[in-house]
């Protein structure tokens, strides 16, 4: 009975700090696979992040390249509206010139809509991944490209108004016939070598065409500095992104 006694005395137990350190071990390989995961995640995101700043700087050079032609195309019929409107408004130059005034009336009030490429933009947005873009700065300066947009729609939907208007009196003014003989292939109009007649010359028709050229003239105008300013800005965010991810 001693020795049994004496055997039950020795058994080593577990005591508080047994348990202690297999709890901290336990605790210990759990954060470290916490850490590890979330630094995982971290370059994962960082690369992600990378990767839309790059298609985003694609979109960017895109529209870049279109807002150079739209610019052009802005500006060319501003001029051409302006010519539209000195000849409306100078009766004795209308005789001799009315095949350029058909060729004016017919292009100076088009306006093109400025198609950009968006899609990386839209993306980040509806998808939910603008949190991957952590640089509040860099947020703000993309949003305010994107912020511009908006205004150059209005004014391309006020050209509209206006142009439909300007084509109500267009139609008592010139013949079709000669506006058909004026197309070419796709949207192509070819300046007529001849010098045909308007349907009217009445002063008051005349004048409220021109009338409608200015408020064109005017908006053609404002969406010339809208593009402008969204061109500069454009660069500048081109250049900025460039420069913080140390990409091309």
């Amino acid at each position: 009975m001693e020795t049994y006694a004496h055997h039950l005395h020795k058994t080593p137990g577990k005591n508080f700090w047994h348990f202690f350190f297999e709890f901290f071990m336990l605790f210990l390989a759990v954060f470290c696979g916490f850490l590890v995961e979330n630094y995982r995640e971290h370059i994962v995101e960082n690369e992600k992040e990378k990767q839309y700043i790059q298609s985003l700087i694609a979109d960017l050079k895109s529209d870049q390249q279109v807002l150079s032609l739209h610019i052009l195309h802005v500006q060319t019929g501003a001029l051409m509206m302006d010519s539209l409107i000195t000849f409306l408004n100078t009766p004795s130059l209308i005789a001799n010139n009315t095949g350029t005034i058909y060729y004016l009336a017919r292009l100076a009030p088009r306006l093109y809509p400025l198609s950009t490429n968006s899609r990386t933009f839209e993306q980040l947005k509806n998808s939910g991944n603008f949190r991957l873009i952590k640089n509040i700065s860099t947020s703000n300066k993309i949003m305010t490209y994107y912020e511009k947009f908006p205004l150059i729609r209005l004014l391309e939907s006020v050209n509209e108004t206006e142009f439909t208007e300007y084509k109500k009196v267009a139609s008592k003014i010139f013949d079709p016939t000669v506006f058909l003989k004026m197309e070419g292939v796709g949207a192509e109009i070819k300046r007529t070598s001849e010098n045909p007649s308007l349907r009217t010359t009445d002063n008051e028709l005349l004048q409220e065409l021109s009338v409608f050229s200015v408020y064109m003239h005017g908006t053609k105008k404002g969406v010339l500095e809208a593009d402008e300013e969204l061109k500069n800005t454009g660069a500048e965010l081109i250049e900025y992104l460039q420069k913080e991810y140390h990409v091309e």
